[in-house]
C-alpha cells in the first residue's frame, strides 16, 4: 500500500527559506532571517512610537513640561532608544557590526548620494529640535502660509494651518529658508491697514479719525499705541497707512476685517470720501468716465424697489433702534435669518432649541398640547422674541412654536445671546421684564421646572429677581 510522505515538501520549503542567500558580517543572510528581522523591526517600531506617545501625552504631561520640551525630550529619548534596541537585535541576530561597518563605509559614497535629501532632512530635524528656535506650539509664516507647528520630527515637521489642513514641510525647508515665528518671544505682531482718501479732505481729520477707528476696536493693543502715516500720493487720493499692534497676530483677518467696517463707518459719519476708480468705457475711445450710466440708474431704481434688508428690519425692533452701523454688524454676525411658512412648526413640545428667536414679521402661536387638550397660550408678534428661557436653562420647549401666518425669524444661538446681554444690559432688564408679563407661559414652565427639579415654589414669586439672577450667573464672566 502506498503512502505519501507529506515531511518531504515541508523539510524542502524549510530548507529554502533557510539557504544562505548572502554573507554579511561573517552572518549568512537567509530568506527566514530578512522576514525574521522585519517582523522584529516593525514591532520594536511601533512599540517606541507608543513608548513616546506615552512620554509626550502623559509622563512629562504631569511633570509640568512645556509642549516644546516634550516634544523635544520625547524625540531625542525615542530615538535614542530605538537605535539601541535596533543595535542589540542585530548584535543577537548574529551580525557583527564592527565588521559591518566596514562594508558600510564602502558603500557610503554611492548610498549617501542616493539618500543625501534624507540625509538632510534628518540633520536639519536634529538642529531644529536642539536649537529650540522653533517649537511645538509656535506661530510660523513662510511664503504665504500661515500655521501652529502641530509636530516636530526626524524628518519632516506637521504644521497646522488656518484653513484646517495639516502641511508637511522637510526639515531642510525650515533650515534653509526665511522663517517668521510669531512665537519665538511672544505672539504680538503688526497689522498694517491702507487707507485712501481724496485731496479735498483734511489730513488731520483722517488722522483723528483712524486714530479713533483704532481705539474703538477692543483687540487693538494701547501700547504700542496705534500710529497714522501719509504713505504717498497719487493721481487722485492721498494714502494712508492705520499701523496696530495686536495681542495675538493669529487673529489678524477678523481684526483687519473689524477695522475696516469701523474705519469705513467712521470716515462716512465724517464725511470724509474715498476715491472712486474711473470706470473704463469701451464705447467713449478708450476713456475713462465716472458719471453714473442709464444701465447703472436702472439698477439703481430696481434696488430701491427690493424688499427691506435684515438692517431695516432689526431697526424696526424697538429694543435695536438706537442701534449705529457696527453694533447691526455684530448683532447680524451673530445670527441667521429664517423664513417659515403658515402652520410650519418651528420647535415640537419637548424638543431642545438652544436659540433666542426674534420675531421681524409675522407671529409665532405657543401651544401647550396633552393628552387630553392642545390649547395656544399665547401669540408673539412682530418686535417680540421667545426661547430665552430653553436657552438660559437648557431645558426643553415647554410649548409646541409654529408659525401662524408667514413668518421671518432672526435667530441667535447661545453665544450670540451672551454677547447681546453683556454689551447691552438693558436687553437683559427687558427679558426679565418681558418674561414676567406671560403669567400662562410662566405657569406651563413652573410645571415643566418643578417637575425637572430646577426651581422651587420660592423663586417664581418674584419671577423678574430670579430672571435676572438666573441672567447674572449664566453669563457672568
Amino acid at each position: 500500500m502506498l503512502t505519501l510522505d507529506l515531511s518531504k515538501p515541508q523539510i524542502w520549503l524549510l530548507d529554502s527559506l533557510n539557504s544562505t542567500l548572502f554573507k554579511v558580517g561573517g552572518e549568512n543572510i537567509s530568506v527566514l532571517w530578512i522576514v525574521k528581522a522585519i517582523t522584529i523591526f516593525l514591532v520594536v517600531g511601533l512599540l517606541i512610537k507608543i513608548f513616546k506617545g506615552l512620554l509626550k501625552n502623559r509622563i512629562l504631561l504631569k511633570l509640568g513640561i512645556s509642549e516644546g520640551n516634550r516634544e523635544l525630550i520625547a524625540t531625542l529619548t525615542s530615538f535614542s532608544i530605538g537605535a539601541l534596541i535596533y543595535t542589540i537585535i542585530l548584535q543577537s541576530m548574529g551580525l557583527n557590526l564592527a565588521s559591518l561597518a566596514v562594508v558600510a563605509g564602502g558603500l557610503g559614497v554611492g548610498i549617501g548620494f542616493g539618500i543625501q535629501d534624507l540625509t538632510k532632512n534628518l540633520t536639519s530635524g536634529f538642529l531644529i529640535l536642539i536649537e529650540r528656535k522653533l517649537k511645538v506650539g509656535d506661530l510660523i509664516q513662510f511664503n504665504s502660509t500661515m500655521g501652529y507647528i502641530n509636530e516636530i520630527s526626524i524628518r519632516s515637521t506637521v504644521i497646522h494651518t488656518f484653513r484646517g489642513s495639516e502641511l508637511i514641510v522637510p526639515n531642510t525647508y525650515l533650515t534653509n529658508n526665511l522663517i517668521e515665528n510669531w512665537n519665538y518671544q511672544n505672539c504680538q505682531g503688526r497689522i498694517d491697514l491702507p487707507v485712501q482718501v481724496t485731496y479735498d479732505n483734511d489730513p488731520l481729520l483722517v488722522t483723528e479719525v483712524l486714530l479713533n477707528s483704532a481705539f474703538m476696536e477692543t483687540l487693538v493693543l494701547r501700547t504700542p499705541p496705534p500710529k497714522v502715516i501719509l504713505s504717498g500720493f497719487r493721481d487722485n487720493a492721498l494714502n494712508f497707512e492705520l499701523l496696530v499692534w495686536v495681542e495675538r497676530i493669529d487673529q489678524a483677518l477678523t481684526i483687519k476685517s473689524s477695522l475696516n467696517f469701523i474705519i469705513e463707518y467712521n470716515l462716512r459719519q465724517r464725511n470724509i470720501k474715498m476715491p472712486v476708480l474711473p470706470r473704463y468705457d469701451s464705447s467713449a475711445n478708450g476713456s475713462f468716465v465716472s458719471e453714473t450710466t442709464d444701465v447703472q440708474q436702472e439698477v439703481l431704481e430696481k434696488s430701491l424697489s427690493n424688499p427691506p434688508t435684515l438692517k431695516d428690519l432689526l431697526l424696526q425692533v424697538s429694543y435695536f433702534q438706537d442701534f449705529n452701523d457696527l453694533q447691526l454688524r455684530h448683532l447680524i454676525e451673530r445670527g441667521i435669518l429664517r423664513h417659515f411658512n403658515s402652520g410650519e412648526v418651528l420647535f415640537r413640545q419637548g424638543e431642545y432649541a438652544a436659540v433666542f428667536c426674534i420675531i421681524l414679521s409675522g407671529a409665532i402661536e405657543a401651544i401647550y398640547e396633552n393628552q387630553k387638550i392642545s390649547r395656544k397660550l399665547i401669540t408673539f408678534k412682530t418686535g417680540e422674541y421667545f426661547g430665552e428661557l430653553p436657552l438660559l436653562l437648557d431645558i426643553p420647549y415647554p410649548t409646541t412654536m409654529l408659525a401662524a401666518i408667514e413668518t421671518t425669524l432672526f435667530l441667535i444661538d447661545k453665544e450670540g445671546f451672551q454677547y447681546l446681554l453683556q454689551n447691552y444690559p438693558k436687553l437683559a432688564e427687558d427679558v426679565a421684564q418681558e418674561f414676567a408679563k406671560r403669567q400662562d407661559v410662566l405657569e406651563e414652565y413652573k410645571k415643566m421646572l418643578q417637575e425637572m427639579g430646577l426651581i422651587d415654589e420660592q423663586n417664581l414669586k418674584s419671577p423678574i429677581d430670579w430672571i435676572r439672577d438666573s441672567l447674572s450667573k449664566i453669563f457672568s464672566p
